[in-house]
């Protein structure tokens, strides 16, 4: 990536930046600036530096001279606390996007440009001055020609370019990093703006916000605990999104919240409530929950806004998260080793008793505190630092959901002080683990899996017999050490007498399936199965049962 003189220019921007605050440790040991040394203490800039302020106010601060992409990008590092140290990452999360408004005419014309139609044409009442302006987009007040009060969020003008800008600033600056300082391998930081790539360009895209914000809606419709905005679809585009506008309580205002006569610790519980709804249950969740998105309703109910950023979670990582904190707070340090390992979040060669042993050196003095006390955000933090020492690769998903944890409980803490998260989580959390391995979730997975079953059931027959015939013919290749060879051997044998129950069993239990399937009952308890689908089943699971590998010795 060649330095073109436009490009030189901004990155001696940045540096003089960097300098002026004292942030030495990012600029100075740069080989490139190494050379230029002496430039930089000629600068006025460099003897008026802040040098009490600590490290991490300083590069704060930088990031906030810089612009509101680099604030952008702070707020992003602040999510990475796998990476960063604890300093660091806590002071980035205190940037703000208190960003200048661009002109309302640069507003208008990007709105009749998305639409093809004056501003007048649009709308009934559009107020130039905005609500708020941020470093991505800028939202004003409207009103539909229905009469609808809306709210319209307008991306900035050329913020296309000025990110593409920056970032290849940002990519030469982590090369170097990397390359020459020697914490930069084990930060990444070229990943860590990749990533940050990704996040800033969704996050242009007022469809993919608007989309985001539609399944969040569908997901706590009729919900007393949240109430999300509805987009209006038919003024939606790439660069403008019209929404709902709300009105509410900032839920920082904790004056205004108790004036208005609301129960502050069933407030914060039903934050608690709302993540783990979100992340368990719907597996789709809000992952920017700071207090400038989350405003409180007169009826106790929150009103979530700004979708631009949103997390989810696979089964696997839901099951293993789950089984996780109900591990921790009963101190079975063996089995949250062994989840790591199992969930692959740590090597399959790792040594579960030196993991296990590990965690216990962290988590035992913390559960010395009451457990009101015991943060889960900082719990997973101190988790994750752990398992890094074990190799633990970056799971972009968890630290996400991390960083959401630690909003909310922070959030709820600061709405009541004395909130129990572990009381308020602990129900839900035995809830969703008992729906996922009880009778219940085994008949829902039956009817789940059944068109996948009897889509393959057919074939099943066909390549029992091609694997019998190249047996028998002496051309079936099996690759094996040869000490295993006489267990292949037995093993063969006995899948030849075990073929035939194998696969009436598991007819019986398709046919068993699809009664279920066909059944008008709501099946909660094995004891709500129809007689037949007990009878087919039971007879399936025998045979199924006689088909399974015995200890023989032939």
């Amino acid at each position: 990536m060649g330095l073109r003189p436009a490009r030189t220019l901004r990155l001696f921007k940045i540096a003089w930046v960097f300098s002026r605050h004292g942030v030495d440790e990012l600029v100075l040991t740069i080989p490139l600036f190494r050379r230029l040394r002496f430039l930089i203490y000629l600068a006025p800039g460099y003897w008026l530096r802040d040098r009490d302020a600590p490290r991490a106010v300083r590069i704060r601060k930088s990031l906030e001279e810089l612009g509101p992409i680099f604030v952008k990008f702070g707020q992003i590092l602040s999510t990475r606390r796998d990476l960063l140290p604890d300093d660091i990452t806590i002071e980035f999360a205190r940037l703000q996007d208190n960003v200048p408004a661009f002109p309302s005419e640069q507003a208008r014309t990007i709105i009749e440009k998305s639409y093809g139609k004056s501003v007048s044409e649009v709308f009934q009442q559009f107020e130039d001055a905005p609500l708020a302006s941020a470093s991505i987009a800028q939202v004003h007040a409207a009103r539909l020609h229905d009469g609808r009060e809306v709210v319209v969020k307008v991306v900035r003008p050329d913020i296309e370019q000025t990110i593409q800008r920056d970032l290849e600033l940002m990519y030469l600056l982590a090369g170097m990093v990397q390359r020459y300082w020697s914490e930069g391998k084990r930060l990444r930081p070229v990943d860590v703006v990749r990533e940050y790539e990704k996040t800033i360009f969704d996050e242009l895209d007022m469809m993919r916000e608007g989309s985001n914000a539609s399944l969040l809606r569908r997901n706590f419709e009729n919900s007393p605990l949240i109430y999300i905005p509805e987009i209006y679809w038919p003024w939606v585009r790439r660069n403008v999104m019209v929404m709902e506008r709300i009105s509410g309580i900032p839920v920082s205002d904790i004056e205004a919240i108790k004036a208005a006569g609301i129960d502050l610790q069933q407030l914060a519980e039903r934050g608690v409530e709302i993540f783990f709804t979100q992340a368990f249950q719907h597996n789709f969740f809000h992952a920017d929950m700071h207090p400038g998105n989350i405003f409180v309703a007169d009826n106790g109910q929150y009103i979530a806004v700004d979708f631009g950023i949103m997390g989810s979670l696979n089964p696997e990582d839901q099951r293993y998260l789950a089984e996780n904190f109900l591990a921790f707070f009963q101190r079975d340090y063996q089995r949250v080793a062994e989840l790591h390992v199992e969930s692959g979040w740590v090597p399959r060669d790792t040594r579960v008793d030196e993991f296990e042993s590990a965690i216990r050196a962290v988590c035992e003095p913390i559960f010395e505190r009451p457990l009101k006390d015991i943060s889960f955000g900082h719990l997973l933090l101190r988790l994750f630092q752990t398992a890094r020492r074990f190799n633990m690769e970056i799971q972009p998903q968890l630290v996400l959901l991390q960083k959401t944890l630690l909003n909310i409980e922070g959030l709820g803490r600061q709405l009541y002080p004395d909130l129990d998260l572990w009381q308020t989580a602990k129900p839900f959390l035995e809830h969703w683990m008992h729906n996922q391995v009880g009778a219940k979730a085994f008949v829902r997975n039956l009817k789940h899996q059944a068109p996948q079953i009897l889509e393959r059931m057919p074939e099943i027959p066909m390549l029992a017999h091609a694997v019998l015939k190249q047996l028998q013919q002496g051309t079936l290749k099996v690759e094996s050490k040869p000490e295993e060879l006489i267990k292949l051997r037995r093993e063969i044998r006995q899948a030849n007498r075990r073929t035939v129950s194998a696969i009436a069993g598991s007819s019986l239990i398709v046919c068993a399936v699809l009664l279920l399937g066909i059944s008008d009952n709501e099946v909660q308890t094995l004891g709500d199965l129809p007689l037949a689908t007990w009878l087919l089943g039971s007879a399936g699971a025998v045979l199924l049962f006689i088909s399974l590998p015995l200890n023989e010795t032939d």
